[in-house]
């Protein structure tokens, strides 16, 4: 599946773009590398359970079959606590964000090619 196609994957490009926009863009560039973790790992996407368990709605089993295949090919075992919906959404956008950081850094070496 394409990742534009992703369970609200505009919600959080446009997360993205906001953040971008509180950020001064020498200081992106200087830390293009981190980029990632500081957009989507320094503050969580939703706070509350309640809030959680709303916004990933019917998704919730496709979004954690996204998790446990990323973290098995990326940690070599599923860390993530699907037991807590909060944990669930934070580390599905931080999945989709880095996806996203990686097209908008591409985009940058195009621009400057």
């Amino acid at each position: 599946m394409n990742i534009e196609n992703y369970y609200k994957y505009d919600e959080i490009k446009e997360h993205f773009d906001y953040w971008l926009e509180d950020h001064d863009s020498e200081w992106i560039n200087d830390n293009l590398d981190d980029l990632h973790h500081y957009a989507f790992n320094e503050n969580y996407y939703i706070i509350g359970r309640y809030q959680a368990k709303k916004w990933l709605s019917d998704e919730v089993f496709n979004i954690i079959n996204i998790i446990k295949e990323y973290e098995n090919d990326n940690f070599g075992k599923v860390n993530t606590d699907f037991s807590e919906p909060e944990s669930v959404v934070n580390m599905y956008t931080y999945i989709v964000g880095e996806y996203i950081v990686n097209d908008y850094i591409n985009s940058l070496e195009v621009k400057s090619a």
